[in-house]
């Protein structure tokens, strides 16, 4: 009986990364890469095109950022089929991604015949995130969400403002900053600002 060859996308702004994904995938006697995408907003116009089975998409892109790639093609395409691949491990990345649709997390050091595996089980409708990467986002998800006013005032404090001048960057008052900064200790689990800052940027919320 004849296997279904698996249509593959592969979407990473890294050459030397996308060529040897081409090299292993289409030497697969089930695979085809049938196209690929240096940016994101590439990998949603090639999506478009060619409707793969299975997306290999790097979360961190030009244009267009790969949780943003894979909300757009979800979208469009419920039943896309879309593993976020990259050499990130944040938390708060990975959350976001699957959040957004994908439906598996891979790190880029991931042995060949595990992405191998990989791609066939997402293509049949599975789910995957490593074991490791998985502790880490029961963690994240019992974590509240931050308002986007609250993450607006957490990326100001992280380039050292303070409450005089946040207030005057978004036009609110001090008294009102207090209140939110208060509310981003809390729920980063922060005991001052220093800390705060410290906690986002290891759980990938924020870059400097």
């Amino acid at each position: 009986m004849l296997t279904k060859t698996i249509r593959i996308l592969i979407a990473d702004d890294h050459p030397i990364v996308s060529q040897g994904l081409v090299a292993i995938l289409n030497d697969q006697p089930d695979m085809k890469v049938v196209a690929e995408a240096t940016n994101g907003k590439e990998a949603i116009e090639q999506f478009r095109l060619h409707q793969p089975d299975v997306t290999l998409l790097d979360l961190r892109m030009p244009q267009v950022g790969g949780v943003e790639a894979i909300a757009t093609i979800r979208s469009e395409f419920p039943n896309a089929a879309i593993i976020m691949f990259s050499i990130y491990e944040t938390d708060e990345d990975i959350y976001q991604g699957l959040r957004a649709g994908a439906k598996a997390y891979l790190l880029k050091d991931t042995p060949c015949p595990e992405i191998l595996e990989v791609i066939r089980a997402v293509n049949d409708g599975q789910r995957y995130v490593p074991a490791g990467i998985g502790t880490k986002l029961a963690a994240r998800m019992e974590r509240p969400n931050l308002s986007d006013r609250e993450f607006e005032v957490l990326k100001l404090m992280a380039q050292g403002k303070n409450n005089k001048a946040i207030s005057s960057e978004l036009l609110i008052t001090e008294n009102t900053v207090k209140f939110h900064v208060t509310n981003v200790l809390l729920k980063l689990g922060a005991s001052d600002r220093t800390h705060a800052v410290v906690n986002a940027l290891q759980q990938g919320l924020i870059k400097l």
